[in-house]
């Protein structure tokens, strides 16, 4: 499971020689002989593996995340990634090492950073494929582990404090996402609509307030060569300051959700070794001292985030910016709207 690379596909090519020439000037180590290939699938900001010759004699290995063609307003913000990864360098939240940003666009089109890559299995397979019952359960638990150790992180200390607006986060979330899912519209959704609208009168109270990676989950961390444990978390570009129990509902997503990467496709995960739903939380809980509350809101609210994320790929599928093969996520935002509805109908409310 170690992160394959493609060639870079004609729409996300970019001039090579002047990230050469940028790199020359901004990393001290860097000697030149660039080679760039693309990580294909999982990332919503287009991720390059870069390779070169070390000026002491050891080869260079980094990752580069650019911002992407058309992107939607508030979204993809590359320089909000570069700041909070700098941030948590200091910190027990394993993260790789930024090096450097540019917002420059006359340079590769659009904003960009580099930063180290960090050798590690990437599973695109929430069921961990090639691991023993006894590794999944331990690598869960080092997942759970480390969001708490994020979500316990001083912010003020860290210089963040202002990484995101203080007070009704939760609300503001849902007119977020409610604003994404329409700027990306291609047809009436009434499932939405209604969703939308549940989740603005069922808004709790404000709880405890943390840094949030808006994304976390198993496809989104390395885990070391060979030991089960994290070494770096990936893809920051959804982190702010909020609610971290939106962060744990996410990471519940595999519970709820069948299709891979996000769900384990039917697979028993009892008899795979993962811990259940309610031994995440309790373990979670157990960390961190938070006591759950209005979980179904929390759940329902991540449905509403994910789908209106994937009728943002929908959408730049329909304009040419993304592979044909993204139009068919259009179903998958219905269901993940039904599902939100049906947890909510349960729960009696």
């Amino acid at each position: 499971m170690i992160p394959q690379t493609v060639d870079v596909p004609p729409q996300n090519r970019f001039d090579e020689a002047a990230l050469d020439r940028f790199l020359r000037d901004r990393l001290p180590e860097y000697a030149g002989g660039l080679r760039v290939a693309q990580f294909p699938n999982g990332f919503s900001n287009p991720t390059y593996a870069l390779e070169a010759a070390g000026r002491g004699g050891r080869p260079c290995q980094y990752v580069l995340r650019k911002r992407p063609a058309a992107a939607l307003p508030s979204a993809h913000r590359i320089d909000r990634e570069f700041r909070v990864l700098r941030a948590l360098e200091s910190t027990d939240v394993p993260v790789p090492r930024a090096r450097v940003l540019c917002e420059d666009p006359s340079v590769l089109g659009s904003a960009f950073f580099v930063m180290d890559r960090v050798a590690g299995r990437l599973f695109s397979d929430p069921t961990l494929p090639g691991c023993t019952p006894h590794e999944r359960r331990l690598i869960y638990h080092d997942l759970v582990d480390v969001l708490a150790r994020l979500h316990g992180l001083d912010v003020q200390a860290l210089g963040l404090a202002d990484y995101g607006r203080p007070g009704d986060y939760l609300q503001r979330q849902v007119a977020l996402w409610t604003r994404q899912f329409r700027a990306a519209q291609t047809e009436e959704l009434a499932s939405m609509d209604r969703l939308g609208d549940w989740l603005g009168r069922n808004v709790p109270p404000a709880g405890r307030t943390g840094i949030v990676h808006g994304d976390y989950r198993p496809n989104n961390i390395l885990v070391h060569p060979t030991e089960p444990r994290v070494v770096a978390v990936l893809d920051w570009e959804l982190s702010t300051l909020g609610d971290p129990l939106c962060d744990l509902a996410y990471t519940c997503f595999c519970y709820y959700i069948q299709e891979p990467p996000v769900g384990f496709g039917g697979a028993d995960p009892a008899t795979l070794g993962i811990p259940t739903e309610s031994e995440i939380v309790a373990r979670y809980c157990d960390r961190t001292g938070a006591c759950v509350q209005a979980w179904t809101f929390h759940l329902a609210l991540q449905l509403f985030k994910s789908a209106a994320i994937l009728q943002g790929v929908v959408k730049r599928a329909l304009d040419g910016n993304g592979p044909a093969a993204w139009l068919a996520k259009k179903a998958d935002v219905a269901a993940r709207a039904a599902l939100a509805l049906a947890l909510i109908e349960r729960d009696g409310r």
